[in-house]
């Protein structure tokens, strides 16, 4: 029982390390640094765990540059789109901004964990440009 216990802790170990690794790189959409280089995101802020025998729940907590940052949401976007179009396994993620380091952030934290305002916000070509070149070479 302990070598299943020992073998899902280091599989787990292992997806934390790849979703860090997918969007430690992404692109701020203001500055030409990557959120790992601007703190935006960090190791420690990353967490997998199972919720059933093949999926697992992603979680992704994010700290914008500052507490007004009009990007936020793009953020969140940019780092939800680079998950779900990188990771094969069958997943349910989670993205928050930190709290206490945003002055809306319950307002953009439901707005990119919401399938319908994602949706919406995917449809939009000016937003979708930005995406990319946040996501081009990261």
């Amino acid at each position: 029982m302990s070598e299943s216990i020992d073998y899902d802790c280091e599989d787990l170990k292992q997806m934390q390390e790849q979703v860090y690794d997918l969007i430690r790189g992404i692109i701020d959409p203001e500055k030409p640094e990557t959120l790992e280089d601007l703190n935006v995101v960090s190791e420690e802020d990353v967490s997998v765990s199972r919720l059933q025998k093949e999926d697992y729940l992603v979680k992704v907590v994010f700290v914008p540059t500052v507490p007004h940052c009009s990007l936020a949401s793009l953020i969140g976007l940019s780092i939800r789109t680079k998950l779900e179009t990188s990771i094969p396994e069958k997943f349910k993620l989670d993205i928050f901004i930190k709290e206490g380091t945003h002055e809306t952030a319950d307002d953009i934290n439901k707005q990119i964990n919401d399938k319908e305002r994602i949706a919406a916000a995917m449809e939009n070509p000016n937003l979708q440009q930005i995406i990319n070149q946040c996501l081009e070479n990261s």
